[in-house]
């Protein structure tokens, strides 16, 4: 084996064996799903606690009409407001004070909800809705005419936009704008966090080795650009290895929490069917036949639920999941390599991790741009700010992420990714003259402008 290969073993045998990677790989998706799961679990819990809200209303037309539900219970306010707000400040019984002025219909800003702290938006939105519903009505009803709020309401109309993809053969695929963009924001993050943690490892180990002298010893018979791309190569192997298993465990939770959840929901339905055929005869006759739109109703949109998770499970089959991993790999390649051997040529410089900072905030300042530009970019994958920020190299990785997923031409891919790697190529023969003249070097603040010395020796 050469010795770049042996470098390589050596850097990934190193860090995949050591405990903290197995934790953190095996974890890091566990925490992923909790961290999106019990947020929305949590906010399910209730507080048990039921909150009176007194209501002033001075037209008499909307505190009749308020609905309590299991939180909030409206009471009309029948006496002095100055009592019903000294119960508020006091806290023992009144919770807030909706107070209502005039009629709603020529004055939508005679309504105040007071309290002794911030009212909750759960609150906010429930009156919200219920006094603009209850003006609606009157609104309606003031016109006079029979059957005018059965006119309104058939004449909405929801629109559902479906997309069409044609492909060069000319035939039909769905697609879904909002999917692209999920999986291009996604595989954007990835490649921005990996370039950040794996390039700062690639530094930190330069930087160890530089400290404990154990780079004498090695350069005595390695090459120093040996050891800087056997360096690099085996810790992106190690980031390599971490993204497909977080892959593999992502997808077996997921597939598992699926599987947990649709055989739930389908006892469930199966309960609230049995419920209702019990409690209306006439389903329940022996021998009587039950019509689709019967079986449909009395399941809660079953039909309609397969047919959603079958369009969904289309378009992702039509995003080809080849091409777009295919691509993934070869961007967070060429971006993590390009970033890695800058990275490398600063730990090579320096002697200590408080000296790195003057020489990272340039990397650090169009890998940030590059988010951000990708960020902007969903809503305009084809726009000059997506296109540039796609071509130029120190950029392109996680701006072309964003684009890919809404489809590229085969042209733009190829002459980015070349140039991605003319640059690395570039930039890995820079870092190894800065890496090789300031691997051995100790004690010295090193600028700018001796960095730009060493990139003027001639090897």
């Amino acid at each position: 084996m050469s010795k770049i290969g042996l470098i390589i073993e050596r850097e990934y045998m190193s860090r995949v064996r050591k405990k903290s990677f197995v934790i953190l790989t095996f974890l890091t998706p566990i925490l992923f799903i909790a961290m999106i799961a019990v947020p929305l679990l949590l906010s399910m819990v209730k507080d048990s606690t039921v909150k009176q809200v007194a209501v002033a209303d001075q037209t008499g037309l909307y505190a009749p009409r308020l609905e309590s539900g299991e939180q909030y219970h409206f009471i009309t306010a029948t006496g002095d407001p100055e009592t019903y707000k000294q119960a508020v400040l006091a806290g023992d019984s009144i919770y807030a004070l909706l107070v209502i002025a005039g009629d709603l219909n020529t004055d939508t800003t005679s309504i105040n909800l007071y309290a002794s702290k911030q009212v909750e938006m759960e609150l906010k939105d429930n009156i919200e809705r219920q006094l603009e519903q209850f003006a609606r009505e009157d609104k309606i009803a003031s016109y006079q005419i029979p059957g005018l709020d059965t006119i309104i309401q058939q004449a909405d109309v929801n629109l559902s936009i479906g997309t069409i993809k044609w492909d060069e053969q000319g035939g039909e695929k769905k697609s879904s704008s909002e999917l692209a963009m999920i999986i291009g924001m996604v595989c954007t993050i990835i490649i921005y966090i990996f370039i950040f943690a794996y390039g700062a490892m690639v530094m930190n180990g330069v930087i160890e080795e530089k400290t404990n002298r154990i780079v004498e010893i090695i350069v005595s018979s390695v090459r120093p650009f040996d050891l800087m791309m056997g360096k690099i190569i085996g810790i992106a192997m190690v980031g390599l290895t971490q993204v497909l298993l977080w892959v593999v465990l992502i997808a077996g939770v997921l597939g598992i929490g699926t599987a947990y959840l649709g055989n739930t929901l389908s006892a469930d339905k199966a309960k609230v069917m049995s419920e209702q055929l019990m409690s209306n005869p006439s389903v329940n006759m022996p021998g009587q036949t039950l019509s689709p739109e019967d079986m449909t109703a009395l399941t809660g949109g079953t039909n309609d639920t397969n047919a959603k998770i079958a369009e969904t499970l289309e378009v992702i089959n039509n995003l080809n999941l080849g091409e777009l991993a295919l691509w993934f790999i070869l961007f967070f390649l060429g971006g993590y390599l390009l970033y890695a051997s800058l990275f490398a040529a600063v730990g090579g410089a320096i002697d200590n991790p408080e000296d790195a900072q003057q020489f990272t905030l340039p990397l650090t300042i169009p890998v940030l741009f590059a988010l951000y530009a990708g960020m902007y970019s969903v809503n305009n994958p084809d726009g000059p700010l997506a296109f540039w920020c796609s071509m130029i190299p120190f950029t392109s990785p996680i701006v072309m992420m964003v684009r890919i997923p809404f489809g590229v031409p085969f042209w733009e891919l190829l002459l980015s990714f070349s140039l991605l790697v003319i640059t690395f190529l570039l930039m890995a023969a820079m870092a190894a003259k800065i890496y090789r003249t300031g691997i051995l070097m100790y004690g010295k603040k090193i600028t700018y402008k001796e960095l730009w010395k060493w990139l003027r020796y001639k090897s």
